[in-house]
Formats: C-alpha cells, structure tokens, sequence
C-alpha cells in the first residue's frame, strides 16, 4: 500500500501461541464485550445489530488514541469460524483493517493466532495514523496479544 509522497505503508502483524482450541480463540474475539479485555486502546464496545455475527455486523468501538478517545464503527468484512475474520472501520477519521487467524496444532488443543493491521486516515486522521497510531499499535499489539493468551489460558473464558 503506498501513502502520500511514495512511502510504502506496511501492515503490523504479530503472532501468539495460545493454549486453547481455535472455537475457543474464535468465539472470544468475536465477541464485541471482550475488545476492552484484552485490547489497552479499547475503552468500550457494543454490537450494533442483534443476533449471530456474520459478514456485515457492525460493533462500535470506544479507542484512547494518544490523548483522545475516539468512537468508530467496524464491520466484519470475513467470517469464517474458526479460522478467519476480518474487519474494518466504516467511519472516524482512523479506519483500521484488520485479518485475523487462527491456526489449530497439537491435535487441535492449541492455536496460533496471527493479527494483521493497517490503518486509512481521513482527515486530521492523515496525520494521526502515522504520528500517532501506527507507533501505538506497534507497541501495543505484542501486549494484546499477550493479554488475549492471559485470558484464555487463565480465566476459563
């Protein structure tokens, strides 16, 4: 992906080995009321719609980027349990997108799990994501990623 004046804009990934089995990863990750468990940005965030996620759900989500907090709008653009998602912000001036993957190994008992994320700026959001976001998120996905191990592998969720 290229951004203004020819600098290439890669996406941030980063991979976690997680001792449970990918429908359990899946079903907690797409579940809206976690985000704040196990993202720091994520202040709140609540489904838009009722009934099973599938491609097309919107959840709003309450973010800290750097000293604001922002409110936006994701929808899941894959759906494909337990395996797969994808989502991207459909409003706000950060719009993130973001792949998901669960793989299972060990028989199946355990998963890795890999987040992919790239971010388009609108408005004052052309300066924030580089400035801003980018190193955010770089410094926080290991420590999400982290946090979502934590929660599985302890807590019983």
């Amino acid at each position: 992906m290229k951004a203004a004046k020819g600098v290439i804009m890669t996406s941030i990934r980063q991979s976690i080995d997680v001792d449970r089995a990918p429908a359990d990863v899946y079903d907690y990750v797409m579940d809206a009321q976690h985000m704040p468990e196990w993202q720091l940005s994520a202040v709140s965030a609540e489904r838009l719609d009722e009934g099973p996620v599938h491609v097309g759900s919107r959840v709003r989500v309450t973010r800290h980027i750097g000293r604001r907090t922002m409110p936006m709008t994701m929808e899941v653009t894959e759906y494909e349990p337990p395996y797969t998602w994808g989502l991207r912000g459909v409003d706000g001036p950060v719009r993130a997108r973001v792949h998901g993957e669960v793989e299972p190994f060990d028989e199946g008992r355990r998963s890795h799990v890999t987040i992919d994320i790239d971010f388009e700026g609108h408005g004052m959001g052309k300066v924030l994501v580089p400035l801003v976001v980018r190193p955010q998120v770089r410094k926080e996905l290991p420590r999400n990623e982290q946090l979502l191990k934590d929660r599985l592998e302890h807590t019983g969720e």
